[in-house]
Order: C-alpha cells, then structure tokens, then sequence
C-alpha cells in the first residue's frame, strides 16, 4: 500500500487531485444545477495509482530485497515477474493459508500442505526430466556434427549383424541387445532418427507440465469451493436461529404497552449473547456465503445447499486425470532413461570401436611408409 498524496515543499501532504473546471464564453464557471456543483474535470496530482506502476513498484522492491539478500550472503533472490515471463516451466505451488500453515508448523499434516508438496515433488521430477533432455539434445548435436567411423549407423549395422568382438560377451550381448530393442521399437536408423525421439520427449513433457498446471489450478479452485461449501452447509443452521431470535426481538419491539419495552429489550439480549457465544460460526456461513454468490452468481439459491456433489464428482475425475497424467510422467521417465542408456551404450561402443580401428590405421601407416 502506498500513498497517493505527494508531498509539499513545506514537508506537508499535497492534494490527491485538483479541479479543473469548465468555464462558459464569458468565462465564468459552470453550474450544474442536478449535481448541486461547478462542472468540473478531477485531474490526478500524481500517476502512482496507474496499474502500469505495479509493475515499477514491484521491481524495484525486488531489486531492494536482492540487495540486502547480497549483502547479507545469501544465495536467494526474489523475481516479481510471474513463472511464465520468466520462462520458467514449473506448476506454481499454492498458497496454504494462515490455518494450514499453523498447523503444518506444529506437525499437523493438512490437506492443502499435502496438495503443495505433489506439486513440489512433480515440479522437481519434471526438472529432471528437463535436465536429462537437455543433456541428451547437447549429445546429440555433437553427434550430428561428426562424420568419421564409427556413427550411430555403424553401430546399428554392428549391433544387426553381432560382429564379432565386443558382442560377444554376456554383459555386451545385453547392451547391444537394449539397443537393438529401443531403436527398433522407435523405427530409429539414424542419428536424426534418434533426434526425432528426443525431440518428441521434450513436447511430451511439456505437454504433461501444461496439464498439470491446469489439473492444479482446478483442483485447488474445486477445494475451496468444497471447503465454502461445507463452512457453510454446517454454519447455515446457527445463522437462521441468530436470524430468528432478532426476528422475535424486532416483532416485540413493534409492540405497545405495559411491560413490552422490557421484554423487547430482553429478546435483543438473548439474540446478542447467541450471535457472541457463535460468533466464529456466524461469521464463517456469512463469509462461505459471499463466496459461493460470487461464484455462482445468478445460479445461487440461499434455499438450497451449493452444487457440493457436482464438485466432488469433478474433484474426483481430477484426481483420475492426476493419476493418468503420472501415469505418463512415469513412461516419459523410463524412455527418457531408455535413451540417456543408449546414449551411454553408444558412446561406449563408438569409442571401442576407435580404439579398434585405431591400431589397424598405425599398421597401414607403418605399411605405406
């Protein structure tokens, strides 16, 4: 929060705004008979309540921060620029709340902690799978680029034909037999073969981030409206009696006559201690009810209880669709460590290979000379 007043020379507040009025060909000002004022345009003295300033604000609080951050030797550093600006591909974890916290602190687990430590747990897989990707694409460019004997074609006509040599061992027959497998499953005959299957594991899982990130966000919308929803089906009944008890009070306040003054003022008593000794209660269905009519809007009806089985049928399916959506997390993961083993049992055998060719090429030499 931040003032909109400027400040004077004199080191007192300035005005928010100034009048600019509007004057006829004589130049007098203005009425307006139905406003009961001179017509007049209100011109803000400052531009500090533009929306674009938010974004001047924040960074220069993010900027102060990262100063004393580094001043005082830390590795953090805050960014006030959303995941997305920042092209950081990550399921921005939810906020838990004062209750949550309090009893996340004390040992509690909660459903809303548990809720942020899956998404932390799938943001940190999905970053290894990132790194493992970017790893495998580094590698492969490389590759690409080299042209002498052996390549990935060498290799796959070695592994086809079981040369003699390296594949005759146990231990290589199982190397070579994983290769054979994973490059024949994945039709993969060259390098740029194998390329193409990286590149569909990158879109793959960017595809699952961008799922996740939206089975996040309406699950966490789902479980507030659940917990709205159940403040106040529980709530609603203590609301209606506070409301019954001041209905008495404001009936018997209507009444004329000996006494009636005193049993009105004893009705609000009743009615007062009920809404102190309910407060909380009271309160709870009040705010869950401003919630839920701001989310149904012309769909709500305070005769009847919120669509509290359609959202847990919903928030049923998206527990379904997480598990699906893990599901094919869990077969990114094992292609992924497919490719990063044939890349590993590439480079092996391509540098075996070398060395092979490399004392026949020091005889030829020898021969020539």
């Amino acid at each position: 929060m931040l003032t909109m007043r400027p400040f004077n020379d004199d080191n007192t507040w300035g005005d928010k705004q100034k009048k600019i009025y509007h004057f006829d060909e004589q130049g007098n000002k203005i009425y307006d008979p139905k406003k009961r004022q001179y017509k007049c345009n209100k011109i803000q003295t400052t531009d500090w309540n533009e929306q674009t300033k938010a974004e001047v604000w924040r960074a220069a609080w993010a900027e102060c921060c990262n100063q004393y951050l580094e001043r005082g030797n830390h590795a953090d550093r805050i960014d006030h620029r959303s995941f997305e600006r920042q092209v950081i591909e990550q399921v921005p974890t939810i906020h838990l709340g004062v209750a949550a916290s309090q009893m996340e602190r004390r040992g509690i687990r909660t459903e809303r902690g548990d809720m942020k430590r899956e998404i932390e747990i799938n943001n940190q897989r999905l970053r290894e799978i990132k790194a493992r990707i970017s790893k495998l694409q580094v590698w492969l460019k490389e590759e690409m680029q080299n042209t002498e004997p052996p390549t990935l074609a060498d290799v796959i006509s070695n592994t086809l034909t079981w040369k003699q040599g390296y594949y005759n061992s146990a231990h290589g027959l199982k190397r070579g037999a994983e290769i054979l497998n994973f490059l024949t499953a994945n039709k993969i005959a060259d390098m740029a073969g194998l390329v193409k299957v990286v590149d569909t594991l990158s879109d793959k899982r960017s595809a699952i981030l961008d799922e996740l990130k939206k089975v996040e966000r309406r699950a966490e919308t789902l479980d507030e409206h659940l917990k709205q929803s159940a403040y106040y089906k529980s709530y609603r009944s203590y609301k209606m009696k506070y409301e019954k008890l001041y209905a008495e009070y404001t009936s018997l306040k209507k009444v004329k006559g000996f006494g009636a003054e005193r049993k009105a003022q004893k009705s609000l008593t009743v009615a007062n201690e009920y809404y102190e000794n309910n407060r909380d209660k009271i309160l709870g269905f009040e705010n869950a009810e401003r919630y839920l009519k701001d989310v149904l809007q012309k769909h709500f009806d305070p005769a009847k209880l919120p669509p509290i089985t359609k959202w847990t049928a919903e928030r049923e399916k998206l527990h379904t669709e997480h598990l699906r959506i893990n599901s094919e997390y869990q077969r990114l993961k094992s292609d992924t460590a497919a490719v990063a083993k044939i890349r590993s049992n590439v480079i092996d055998v391509i540098s075996m290979e070398r060395r092979r060719e490399q004392p026949q090429r020091s005889r030829s030499q020898e021969l020539e000379i």
